[in-house]
C-alpha cells in the first residue's frame, strides 16, 4: 500500500449525484462514497483525468457542480469499501468479487470492483450484459471498445465469441488482462486505442462509452462491422439518446433498452450496404 492517496471531493446539486456517481463507477474506478452533499473519489493513482471528466459532465448538465482534490495519508479504506461489495446476478451471468463465492449453474465472472472499471452494477453494463446473452454466439468474432475492468468481453468469451478488445486507458487495457486471466478464458488481441486500429470486421461491437464519443468515432465502429454484423452501444443518457439515433441513422435498430435515465442501442447494419 502507498503511503498517500488521492480524495476528489464533488459537491454537487442532489438531483445530479446520481448521474455523477454512475458516471464514474462506469469510467473510472468504484471507490465512490457518496455523503450527505457529496460524492468522495479516492484512489492511488492521480485524479486529475476524473476531476477533468467531472467538470466536463457539469457542463452538459448544466453546471453548479464544484471539485477539490486532496492528497491523504493512506488508511485500508479499500478493505473497508470491499464489504460494501455485492455480487449481482444479470440473467445466466453471475458477476462476483473475488472474496465472494461462485454460483452453481450460472456463468461466473469474476471482477474485483475496487481494483478496476467496470463491476455490472451500472444500468449501461448491465444491459449490455443481457444483450450479448442475446446476440452474441458461439465463435463469433468480437470486438470490446473501451473494455475498461473487461467485463463484457470476458463475458462473450465465456459464451463462446472469439474475443478482441482495445481501450484508450493503458490502465484499463492491462487491468482487462488481468480479468481474462482471473475468469480463465483467453483473448485473441487487444490495443492500446480505439476502433480505428482495429484490422479485421466482426460479427458484434460492443462500446460501453458516453454519447459525445459513440458520435465521434461512427465511422470506426461502423469500419469495424461485418454486412450483418450488430453493433452494442450503450453509456447514453436519456437526454443524447436522439442525438445518437439521428447519427446512427442508416442503422436498423433491433433492440433499445431504457434503464432509469440510461439508454442502450442494439443496431444492424442495412443489408444493402
Amino acid at each position: 500500500m502507498r503511503e498517500n492517496y488521492y480524495e476528489l471531493i464533488i459537491k454537487a446539486p442532489l438531483n445530479f449525484h446520481k448521474t455523477i456517481s454512475d458516471f464514474l463507477m462506469e469510467n473510472f474506478c468504484d471507490a465512490v462514497e457518496v455523503k450527505n452533499d457529496l460524492i468522495i473519489v479516492r484512489s492511488e493513482e492521480d485524479l486529475e483525468m476524473t476531476d477533468f471528466a467531472v467538470l466536463q459532465l457539469s457542463d452538459a448538465l448544466g453546471g453548479g457542480v464544484s471539485t477539490q482534490v486532496n492528497i491523504k495519508k493512506n488508511i485500508d479504506w479499500i478493505e473497508s469499501y470491499k464489504k460494501s461489495i455485492k455480487s449481482i446476478e444479470v440473467g445466466k451471468f453471475f458477476i462476483h468479487p473475488s472474496w465472494k463465492e461462485k454460483k452453481v449453474n450460472a456463468i461466473n465472472i469474476q471482477i474485483d470492483p475496487a481494483l478496476a472499471f467496470g463491476s455490472g452494477h451500472h444500468e449501461s453494463t448491465n444491459s449490455c450484459l443481457m444483450m450479448l446473452d442475446k446476440y452474441v454466439k458461439n465463435r463469433d468474432k468480437v470486438l470490446d471498445v473501451g473494455s475498461g475492468s473487461g467485463i463484457l468481453a470476458i463475458a462473450s468469451a465465456k459464451l463462446g465469441a472469439v474475443v478482441d478488445f482495445c481501450d484508450t486507458d493503458e490502465v484499463a487495457v492491462e487491468s482487462s488482462k488481468q480479468n481474462f486471466s482471473k475468469n480463465l478464458v483467453t483473448f485473441n488481441n487487444s490495443w492500446i486505442g480505439s476502433a480505428n486500429k482495429a484490422e479485421k470486421k466482426y460479427d458484434v461491437v460492443i462500446a460501453n462509452i458516453i454519447a459525445d464519443i459513440l458520435i465521434m468515432i461512427k465511422k470506426d465502429l461502423k469500419k469495424t462491422l461485418k454486412a450483418d454484423g450488430v453493433l452494442i452501444m450503450s453509456g447514453i443518457l436519456d437526454i443524447y439518446c436522439d442525438r445518437v439515433k439521428k447519427a446512427y441513422g442508416e442503422f436498423e435498430i433491433l433492440d433499445e433498452i431504457e434503464k432509469k435515465e440510461w439508454r442502450t442501442l442494439i443496431l444492424k447494419r442495412e443489408q444493402s450496404e
